[in-house]
């Protein structure tokens, strides 16, 4: 009877031994973020208001007999958020750029 777990020993062997002929190991890392600081805020509180928009959308199109609930409660919760302010401050550039 093979189980699942048994394809992957003949692999062990394998990985040892390029380990041992000294065959480097190719890691990928996700490329850093290249955005200024205002650039990422700017695109942050786009993606607030984007979201607030859907979260509007959800509570518009929730049933009647869910209106009342905790769901309906935490939508309205964030629809009443005013993000307006968020949209007018400008961070500080720093290090004698403002």
């Amino acid at each position: 009877m093979a189980y699942a777990h048994q394809e992957i020993i003949p692999l062990v062997p394998a990985y040892r031994a390029a380990r041992q002929a000294g065959t480097p190991a190719v890691r990928y890392r996700k490329p850093g973020d290249r955005r200024s600081r205002p650039q990422r805020w700017k695109d942050a509180v786009a993606e607030l208001i984007e979201l607030q928009a859907g979260y509007q959308d959800w509570l518009d199109s929730l049933p009647e007999n869910l209106r009342d609930g905790a769901t309906a409660e935490a939508l309205a919760a964030v629809c009443a958020l005013d993000l307006s302010e968020l949209e007018g401050l400008e961070p500080p550039r720093g290090f004698g750029r403002d």
